[in-house]
């Protein structure tokens, strides 16, 4: 009797989708502030196929001439390995920092919300934003426009609770990420 045994993958692209799980990763660069280089990284993205589900860029030191990138994108552990290796030999790129496997990351998100609602609907609204301390930053007799700030799964639910009372419009800022304790990227 023989075992159907089926010999190891010879690399990352020979695994089926289906023997390992997609998660989720939030990427900090700390980049040198000069034309191309949103460009640079956002073309690694592309030129491999691989989706940025958020982006935030800001310059962060004016004296150092450095911006902060964050991106959030999803793949199997190996891809994003592979994608930390190459953002890390980009050229103008100082530092990769993969703050979800930093017990010390916090990850924040800023989104504006419109819901629609009168009556019943608009007091429920109401009663959601103060449970999910969003502040209501303009309201007319009709609709509200909520400010809520937090971890993007905060911002998601608040969201799927305000789609039955009327979510009209939303606008969300991407993911900004930092870490705990007194040292710097």
């Amino acid at each position: 009797m023989t075992a159907n045994v089926q010999p190891a993958p010879a690399s990352a692209y020979d695994l089926s989708p289906n023997e390992q799980a997609e998660q989720t990763a939030t990427f900090a660069l700390l980049v040198d502030n000069e034309p191309g280089v949103l460009h640079r990284v956002v073309g690694l993205f592309a030129a491999r196929g691989y989706n940025i589900e958020s982006l935030t860029v800001a310059e962060t030191d004016r004296k150092a001439h450095t911006s902060r990138i964050t991106v959030v994108t999803r793949g199997t552990r190996q891809v994003l390995d592979q994608i930390e290796a190459q953002l890390n030999k980009v050229v103008n790129v100082r530092r990769v920092h993969d703050v979800t496997r930093d017990p010390n990351g916090v990850e924040r998100e800023l989104a504006l919300v419109k819901v629609r609602g009168s009556g019943a609907e608009r007091v429920e609204a109401l009663r959601i934003a103060d449970i999910f301390r969003a502040k209501p930053v303009d309201t007319t007799l009709e609709s509200f426009v909520f400010e809520i700030s937090g971890a993007p799964s905060k911002i998601d639910k608040f969201l799927d609770l305000m789609r039955p009372l009327g979510l009209v419009e939303l606008s969300r800022t991407g993911v900004l990420s930092i870490e705990r304790g007194f040292e710097g990227m």
